[in-house]
């Protein structure tokens, strides 16, 4: 699968929102105000953005949630539907666009669209590829047990299981190497 550097940006920018939730009641919240909005705004380089507000932050944690589900999506017809209510709440407008030193672009928001608006039609557009190129099932959640963050599967053979190798996927191992040690020992 052909993946762009503005679809590529895109995921990592949904990724790293859908991580962002608390993962439970006693978990802070990774976008607890606007000032963190407009930290994560300007870190993942996300343009055409004005100045931000509560009323911002309030609609982005709504999106959040959404992009959640379809990252739990049990198959692609239920992530699909879910993608679409997103990209055609944000009222997209396709649009090529060259700006910041990269060429040619779709962008999917419309002119002095809401920060919301902005991710649901540009992420949405992002995940929406992969539905249709028959790769929903590279949206996933870590299977480390103490971890539910999100991710994209872009290994070769669709393989990966963690959403970090170096954490999650070592911990565990050694943990699993630890146990059998121990059995063996008897």
């Amino acid at each position: 699968m052909l993946i762009t550097h503005d679809t590529r940006c895109a995921l990592d920018t949904v990724v790293d929102l859908v991580n962002t939730a608390p993962e439970d009641d006693t978990a802070p919240d990774g976008l607890p105000d606007v000032v963190t909005l407009a930290d994560f705004v300007r870190n993942h380089k996300i343009s055409d953005v004005g100045v931000l507000s509560e009323f911002d932050l309030s609609a982005v944690r709504k999106i959040r949630g959404r992009f959640a589900a379809v990252f739990a999506a049990p198959d692609a017809r239920t992530a699909a539907g879910q993608i679409n209510e997103l990209v055609a709440a944000a009222g997209t407008t396709p649009r090529l666009t060259d700006h910041d030193g990269y060429d040619w672009h779709v962008h999917y928001f419309a002119p002095g669209a809401s920060i919301a608006d902005h991710l649901a039609a540009d992420c949405g557009m992002a995940l929406a590829f992969f539905v249709v190129a028959g790769e929903q099932e590279r949206l996933r959640r870590c299977e480390a047990p103490d971890c539910r963050r999100a991710f994209v599967d872009l290994s070769r053979n669709r393989s990966r299981r963690y959403c970090d190798s170096r954490t999650c996927g070592n911990r565990l191992h050694v943990a699993a190497y630890r146990a059998r040690r121990k059995e063996a020992a008897g």
